[in-house]
């Protein structure tokens, strides 16, 4: 069975509508290996982190699945992206991505590449028309680009695919989950995958080894 790694969901904690312990069963049922909430967090609420990893524990230690913290860093000034990663790591976020400049959010120009200088940066998120320089960063800094199943987010998929795979750039296939239909399987992620251009013999990497490498770099046994 090809079990599901998603690295980048929403609990009520920011914008979602599901409880972590919800994430993490919905999950379940759809055969996810590991799954990370990755709550969207400036430096009004970071703090949130904290109550994530309570939740987060109590999952880990009872069901068959790895639910990981993380944090999205979304609409900070460029200037702080980093600081607030930094934080975020401390406060013990195991997965950070950073909101990144999709084409249907007014994300200030910059942000791309703020993410990729940071090393405590593991996605940048719907990247948006992401430039071959900062793919190039990307791959240099070994900081994931993000294949979105999120509506609207999804539109430069093919453009994100296309760039990162002409570098080199590592792909992740994320849901940029809110809601609970939002959660896909395997299967659905490997048609997303297909449909932004990925040839079939790489979507294993990308659906699976990628993550999992992610995973293995900060620590995670899944």
């Amino acid at each position: 069975m090809n079990g599901r790694i998603d690295l980048h969901t929403h609990s009520l904690l920011s914008d979602g509508e599901l409880l972590p312990s919800e994430i993490a069963r919905r999950a379940c049922v759809l055969g996810h290996e590991a799954v990370a909430i990755t709550d969207h967090i400036d430096a009004s609420n970071i703090n949130t982190i904290e109550y994530l990893i309570d939740a987060v524990s109590d999952v880990n230690e009872n069901w068959d699945i790895q639910v990981i913290p993380g944090a999205e860093i979304t609409h900070a000034p460029i200037e702080i992206v980093d600081k607030l990663a930094v934080k975020a790591r401390r406060l013990g976020a195991e997965i950070i991505v950073v909101h990144g400049e999709t084409i249907v959010e007014p994300v200030l120009k910059g942000t791309n590449r703020a993410a990729l200088e940071s090393s405590e940066v593991d996605i940048l998120a719907h990247p948006g028309l992401i430039g071959y320089d900062e793919a190039e960063m990307a791959r240099e800094n070994d900081i994931a680009l993000e294949i979105t199943a999120r509506s609207g987010h999804c539109l430069a998929n093919g453009h994100v695919a296309s760039v990162g795979m002409e570098v080199g750039a590592s792909l992740v296939i994320n849901t940029d989950t809110h809601h609970p239909a939002d959660l896909i399987s395997y299967n659905v992620a490997y048609q997303i995958g297909l449909g932004a251009g990925i040839p079939e013999k790489k979507l294993k990497k990308v659906l699976k080894d990628n993550p999992k490498r992610i995973l293995k770099r900060n620590g995670i046994k899944i």
